[in-house]
Parts: C-alpha cells; sequence; structure tokens
C-alpha cells in the first residue's frame, strides 16, 4: 500500500513520529509501518521488542491516546505496525496540535488552528458567543432589509411585525448565553469593533498587480456590504455599470452579473473572519476576489465544476443569507458562476486555493475586434483571432488558405500573435503543430 492520507511508512523509530501519530488521531485515523522503507520494502527491525515495551507508554503519556500496534514478520523481518484510530477531542503534543492532510503531516496554527478546536467541540466559529455584544449593537435598518429580503424569497415564514428578539431567537443567532458572533457579522452596527480585518478591499489594476491604479476600502455588516460592493464596483471599478437587480442581463465587454454577485456574494458568506480582508480585484481583462480559508475538507477543485455537497465554513451565517434568498444552500453557487461565464461565451473561470486563500477570477471577453484593434494587429490577424472564437484550433496551413498568404507570412503573423500572449503555439512542433487562444494570466 502506496503512502497516502491514511498511511506512513518508516525504515526505524523516532521520537519525532510522535506528530504523525497526533496528525492522524486529529484527522481521519491512519496506519505507520516502523521497519518499512520507502519504496514499500520490508526492511525489518532489530529493537522491535524494545518497541513493543515503549510506543504504548509514549502513546499514552504523551498524547494521551491509545493506538494499536501489531508485530508482523515477512521474510524473516520483524516490523510494526500502528493503527491509529481518529479522536473526537483535539489531540497536542507539548502543546502543539498536528494534522494529517493528504500524504503530509501539518502544524495547525493561527485560525487554522482556532477553526480545527471549534471543529472538534462541535462549534463553528459563528456559532460561539460573543459575551461583549448585546442587541444594542445591532442595527435596526439591517434587519429590517433582512426582513424585507426574506418576505420576497419565501424561503422563511417572517411576520413584518416580528419583535427583534424573536428573529434572532428564530434564526438561532440568540439563546439564553448571548448573542452569536453571526449575529454581529449579519446586522451589526460596527462588526469591525469586535473583529479585525473585515473590510473589503477594491482595486483597480492595469496588466498586472505592479499596476495598481487606485484602490478603495469599505466596512460594514453582510447586509450592507451585499449593497456597498455593487455600488462601487458599478462607480469606480467597471467599464460598463451592470444591474445587479437584473440577474440574468450581461453588458458586452464586461461581466456576467450573475457570476460577479455569486463572487462577491460567497466571498463574505464562507470567508474565514479572522483572517485577512476580503480583496476585489478590478484589471483590465479579469476580475478577481480573493478570500482567506481554503476549501473545506473533503471538497477539492475539481469538484466545484460539478455538483458537490454543500460544507459551509459558517454554517449560521450561511443558513441566515439562504433565507433571505441571498445565496444557495447546495454547493451551486460555483456553477452559477461557470455556467454563467459559458452562456455570455467567456474563458472558463479560475477557482482556486490560492496563498492561503480561495481566488475565483471571472474573465472579460476582451478577443473582441474594438479590443484586439487596440493592440494595432493587422485585420487578418483580427480576424483570425475571431475565426479562433468559433474553432479549437488554427494552422499555418489553415491561415494560408483564409487570408491568401504565403507559408512565411503566416508563420511571421502568428508568431506576433504569440508575443502579444494572444495565442500560444502547441506542444507539437512542424507536421501537426497548431495555434489556440490564449487564456489570460
Amino acid at each position: 500500500m502506496p503512502e497516502s492520507q491514511n498511511t506512513e511508512w518508516k525504515t526505524n523509530w523516532r521520537d519525532e513520529y510522535l506528530k504523525w501519530i497526533a496528525g492522524f488521531a486529529n484527522a481521519q485515523g491512519g496506519t505507520i509501518f516502523i521497519g518499512v522503507n520507502d519504496n514499500g520494502e520490508v526492511v525489518g527491525l532489530s529493537d522491535y521488542e524494545s518497541l513493543l515495551e515503549e510506543l504504548p507508554n509514549k502513546f499514552r503519556d504523551q498524547l494521551g491516546i491509545i493506538a494499536d500496534i501489531d508485530l508482523l514478520v515477512e521474510d524473516d523481518e520483524h516490523y510494526i505496525r500502528i493503527n491509529v484510530e481518529p479522536y473526537q477531542v483535539p489531540i497536542s503534543l507539548r502543546g502543539r496540535y498536528y494534522y494529517r492532510s493528504g500524504s503530509t503531516k501539518q502544524e495547525l496554527k493561527g485560525s487554522a488552528l482556532n477553526e480545527f478546536l471549534l471543529r472538534k467541540t462541535g462549534k463553528t466559529w459563528d456559532d460561539v458567543i460573543e459575551t461583549g455584544a448585546d442587541i444594542s449593537d445591532l442595527d435596526k435598518n439591517s434587519i429590517e432589509q433582512f426582513i424585507n429580503d426574506s418576505q420576497k424569497s419565501k424561503r422563511i415564514d417572517i411576520e413584518t411585525s416580528i419583535k427583534t428578539k424573536t428573529l434572532l431567537k428564530k434564526l438561532r443567532l440568540l439563546n439564553e448565553d448571548g448573542l452569536k458572533r453571526a449575529a454581529l457579522i449579519l446586522f451589526g452596527k460596527d462588526p469591525g469593533r469586535f473583529y479585525t480585518n473585515l473590510s473589503v478591499k477594491i482595486g483597480a489594476f492595469g496588466a498586472d498587480s505592479a499596476d495598481l491604479k487606485y484602490h478603495e476600502v469599505i466596512e460594514g455588516n453582510i447586509i450592507q456590504l451585499k449593497e456597498q460592493i455593487p455600488e462601487l464596483l458599478n462607480q469606480k471599478f467597471l467599464t460598463n455599470p451592470i444591474d445587479f437587480q437584473g440577474m440574468q442581463r450581461y453588458e458586452r465587454d464586461e461581466y456576467p452579473v450573475a457570476a460577479v454577485r455569486e463572487m462577491f456574494m460567497n466571498a463574505l458568506v464562507h470567508r474565514n473572519y479572522i483572517g485577512a480582508q476580503t480583496q476585489i480585484s478590478v484589471y483590465d481583462n479579469n476580475i478577481r476576489i480573493w478570500n482567506d480559508g481554503g476549501l473545506p475538507r473533503g471538497i477539492t477543485e475539481e469538484d466545484l465544476k460539478r455538483d458537490h455537497a454543500s460544507k459551509p465554513r459558517n454554517p449560521i451565517i450561511a443558513d441566515v443569507c439562504f433565507r433571505a434568498g441571498y445565496i444557495d444552500s447546495w454547493g451551486r453557487g460555483t456553477l452559477t458562476i461557470l455556467n454563467s461565464c459559458k452562456e455570455a461565451g467567456l474563458p472558463e473561470p479560475r477557482m482556486e486555493e490560492h496563498q492561503g486563500g480561495f481566488r475565483v477570477v471571472v474573465y472579460k471577453d476582451f478577443l473582441v475586434r474594438e479590443y484586439l484593434q487596440k493592440m494595432d494587429l493587422k485585420e487578418r490577424q483580427i480576424e483570425a483571432v475571431l475565426y479562433l472564437k468559433e474553432h479549437p484550433e488554427i494552422t499555418n496551413s489553415k491561415y494560408q488558405e483564409l487570408f491568401d498568404v504565403s507559408r512565411n507570412t503566416a508563420s511571421r503573423d502568428l508568431n506576433e500573435l504569440v508575443e502579444k500572449q494572444v495565442l500560444r503555439s502547441s506542444d507539437t512542433k512542424g507536421a501537426g503543430s497548431y495555434y489556440e487562444l490564449r487564456i489570460a494570466p
């Protein structure tokens, strides 16, 4: 069995491997084989008898756990198998916490450690009582806006005259112990007073991140930000204002409104609220939203392109936003982004873990005649690019046929398009080579 999420091989025992034992116990459990090399070959142990006595005591005294330890024999070579079960409580080694992710062991620190400890106690960050807050810290206008939106969505039965305490209890934002963090994130007058880095940073860039033109920072609760973000994008950052009320509308040379709205709402709902600011970057030909916090456990980047389970980082916040009609609850938000871009004839957006967080990049249709003319291209080069928007590739011979030019001229034109990063050439050279559109970085 190769090394994996649940399997590790070691040629001999070292006490530092207690970190691996703790990592397995904190994750999904696993097995460590002692006396097996990296190729999965049994090399044997000379000290197996003493290890059988020492290891149970080390696990008990230093980790507080029990693991199954078995002595195995292959070709007269003795080796040990240690089976570690997953533990419901967090397991530490000298005050440090480790976690098995993929085939590696990671030490949990900062926000990742906080999330882990909460999860082990059956809590999420948004479900914790904020002892320093009460109902007077909530914004009445935001609550009224939520009630109005909920009545339109019809996903929850709420009367206009409902009392604030009754509403908060109905939404699981308030109990006998006090107000939960989720209530302040959703409706707080000044949530930044309780939690730092809640603001959203929006920047306008040129061709790359070194070319920052201007930026804005906005703060508020989710109810406020869901209105402020599109308003600010339209006023200062998007070339053509978008009607965010008309979800199916698409402005030529800009972005599908459904994709943009889904991007920033998902960022607000699913962000790591003890991490860095949410960042929206508007470039010449794409818009990017980066959020602190990676994908939920068990969800991959490829899963986002198909039907997948909904595993919100902040389930209470997500549930309230679903009831108001702000988000979907079935993990279909990423599909909305993908499908709306496809329907608009745009390149497939990128959705990826990036620099400790998660990033979505949606591309503008920059391959239109007006934009291409600004690149000082020949008319036949422009026509070739437009041809490629309808066809997967173009060859040198096809270019000659379309524009009645020589082979050398076709090569020169196509190579110039490659240099300008409009096209890219295939890995195959000579016979069988071709060119295709290059998706912007």
